[in-house]
């Protein structure tokens, strides 16, 4: 066994790796660059070596410095993570020339796995399902219907030089191939020059569907289950699970069997994931396969019982694996969310800053529940531009799927993050949405359930009333602590109410309430009571309360006329007031949001790349005005009508704030 591997990686992966060399009793190394000189994993490992600057590209994906940690310290392997030089074979290929173990698969595997068409063609002749189609040259719409029928419909027509969605159409039948393939070459010839077609089958009810294998140098290769991946946006995953709600046993093996044709087909080794698309019809074909381990390795951990971090050093060290598959089975369900550092309201665009709060829900194992969060920040850390705004991948288990959603709920209820924008709120939301907890997502689930963007959680009724009873419960207790302050006019006895109006998500509810030593009776004017019953005491940022019994958890927070409540994914403002002052608070007017039609406004915290325009320049509709970068996005922003520039208060290279004035318009 190794005694000392380097990670050539940062953040909550690096983190995880050092836990599990330290299970084993292997010594880490860390490396890091500029903006990480304080980050967790530098102090989780017994060494650390700078790299370089912040930028990635100036450190973390540097080979010949990587290299040169090795060499300072002595590391007998590197564990690459993932993303940076995880996939990257020439820094295989330098690990080996230099006689260091890499804890990842040889390099011709990485080569094989890393180009598209290679791929897709070692797959077909491994016997793995590929998504039917014709590349080659179709002569005319009679082929092109003859071709579609093989296939089977639904076909998909493409432009061969095509993109934008130009030259593409989707054909039902035999009419709508031979419409489809006229309609689809003239449209291409038009805005490509080019009218090459190709067909492949179109997938319906597409879900994002993993595999994980995990393989030694022996020539000993196993598949792990599956992952639901579906959940996604920009392509990229939100939340996972496993395993899929959707396959069957019949599925899932032929996928499993096929998964390992294909790892035997390039003498793979190590953990390593091959994803497939999967169609309403249980049908799959494959995608890719990621020679890595993958983010979402955490829920097939929780429902394996196998450290796959453990595995792949053990493999890499040259040691034989001791599981066969006769002893993987699925045991119970895990759900992953992952924690991203940017705002669901403002179009998950990235969000930078301190993290003024981090308080994540305490980790636990117990029969019935599991809760681990895997990161790589703490609080008091800064959250970084240069880097993925991934903060934590937080994971529950339990025996079911719908036991694995509840504590899932309740531990993003207990979640306690400031200081930045997250999407934790968005999280909240999925979990409650109905056709999550069903099971029926795809991987359009984000754009069709949210079309015009996430604007936060509405919650039912009945939510809001135990909401209403909880906020009164804690009004009481803010109420006697500062009747209970020395110091006040005398004569002036302060009584602490029992009649109060609860304002909040658009409902105001009266209510009267009684407390006992034990807790609160609540009850409002149509009836209804609840009983509350909590430790919550004013300043405390978490509320963790009974009602009738349940547990209710909401983030909190004072003021000077009530709470914000932030719960379920929901972010609400809680108006607590006297009746009295209630009947005099509705003739109060509503104040009017500031008129910014003429600014253009920072969207994200990030750098200004570049500015397109000049002062005094006319501007059209959809013209570029400047670009902004952060944590590997680049977001172009554009006008939205046509005007004339006033003023530019930003430049090239200015790092800017969510809604700092970049231009204005006269």
């Amino acid at each position: 066994m190794f005694k000392k591997i380097l990670i050539a990686n940062r953040g909550e992966i690096a983190c995880r790796v050092i836990k599990s060399a330290q299970k084993l009793g292997i010594k880490t190394v860390a490396v890091y660059s500029d903006a990480d000189r304080h980050a967790l994993h530098v102090k989780m490992a017994d060494e650390a070596v700078h790299i370089g600057p912040s930028p990635a590209n100036q450190s973390y994906i540097v080979i010949d410095k990587i290299m040169e940690a090795v060499r300072q310290t002595g590391a007998e392997a590197v564990h690459p993570g993932y993303g940076f030089l995880s996939e990257n074979m020439k820094f295989a290929e330098a690990l080996e020339a230099a006689g260091v173990a890499f804890i990842g698969p040889p390099s011709g595997a990485i080569e094989a796995m890393g180009d598209k068409i290679t791929s897709k063609k070692l797959a077909a002749e491994a016997g793995v399902s590929t998504v039917p189609g014709h590349m080659g040259l179709i002569a005319d719409a009679d082929e092109a219907v003859k071709i579609a029928a093989e296939i089977g419909y639904p076909v998909m027509l493409k432009a061969s030089a095509g993109g934008g969605g130009k030259g593409m159409r989707i054909a039902w039948n035999d009419q709508e191939a031979r419409e489809g393939f006229q309609s689809s070459k003239n449209e291409a010839a038009a805005s490509f020059g080019d009218d090459r077609i190709f067909i492949e089958k179109f997938v319906t009810q597409p879900r994002h569907i993993e595999i994980q294998v995990l393989g030694d140098t022996h020539g000993n290769i196993l598949w792990l289950n599956e992952r639901e991946c579906s959940i996604q946006r920009r392509n990229q995953k939100v939340i996972e699970e496993a395993p899929s709600p959707f396959l069957d046993a019949a599925t899932r093996k032929a996928m499993g069997e096929q998964a390992v044709a294909l790892a035997r087909a390039v003498n793979y080794c190590s953990a390593g994931t091959v994803e497939f698309i999967v169609d309403g019809a249980r049908n799959f074909y494959f995608l890719e396969m990621n020679t890595r381990l993958q983010v979402e390795h955490p829920v097939t951990e929780l429902i394996t019982g196998i450290d796959l971090v453990e595995q792949m050093i053990r493999v890499a060290a040259g040691e034989t694996l001791t599981l066969t598959q006769d002893d993987i089975g699925i045991n119970g369900w895990a759900i992953e969310s992952r924690l991203y550092a940017e705002d669901p309201y403002r179009g998950f665009l990235p969000s930078i800053g301190r993290l003024t709060r981090y308080r994540p829900p305490a980790e636990m194992a117990s029969e019935k529940r599991v809760v681990r969060n895997d990161t790589g920040v703490f609080e008091g850390g800064e959250i970084s531009m240069f880097y993925d705004p991934m903060v934590a991948k937080l994971c529950t288990w339990a025996p079911d799927r719908t036991a694995a959603i509840v504590a899932m709920r309740e531990a993003l209820d207990e979640f306690e993050v400031e200081g930045i924008g997250h999407n934790i709120p968005f999280l909240s939301a999925v979990m409650d949405h109905e056709r999550f907890m069903s099971g029926n997502i795809t991987t359009a689930f984000i754009e069709e359930e949210y079309p015009d963007g996430f604007e936060g959680a509405t919650l039912p009724d009945a939510t809001l009333k135990r909401l209403a009873a909880a906020t009164a419960a804690m009004h009481r207790v803010s109420e006697i602590r500062q009747a209970r302050v020395s110091g006040r006019m005398s004569n002036h006895e302060r009584r602490v109410g029992t009649d109060w109006v609860i304002s909040l998500g658009g409902h105001d509810f009266s209510v009267s309430i009684r407390a006992d030593h034990d807790g609160s009776d609540v009850e409002f004017a149509d009836g209804v009571r609840h009983r509350v019953m909590s430790d919550w005491t004013p300043g405390q940022s978490l509320a963790d309360l009974r009602i009738d019994g349940a547990r209710l958890v909401a983030k909190v927070s004072q003021s000077a006329t009530g709470f914000r409540l932030r719960h379920r994914g929901a972010d609400l403002v809680v108006h607590v007031r006297t009746p009295r002052i209630f009947e005099l608070s509705r003739h109060m007017l509503e104040k009017q949001a500031p008129d910014t039609s003429r600014l253009l406004l920072c969207p994200m915290p990030g750098l200004v790349v570049s500015i397109a325009v000049a002062v005094g320049d006319e501007v059209q509709d959809g013209q570029v005005l400047c670009t902004v970068e952060a944590m590997k996005m680049e977001n172009v922003l554009r006008a939205e009508k046509k005007g004339k520039i006033a003023k530019i208060n930003a430049k090239p290279g200015e790092s800017l704030a969510v809604d700092d004035v970049i231009m204005e318009f006269e």
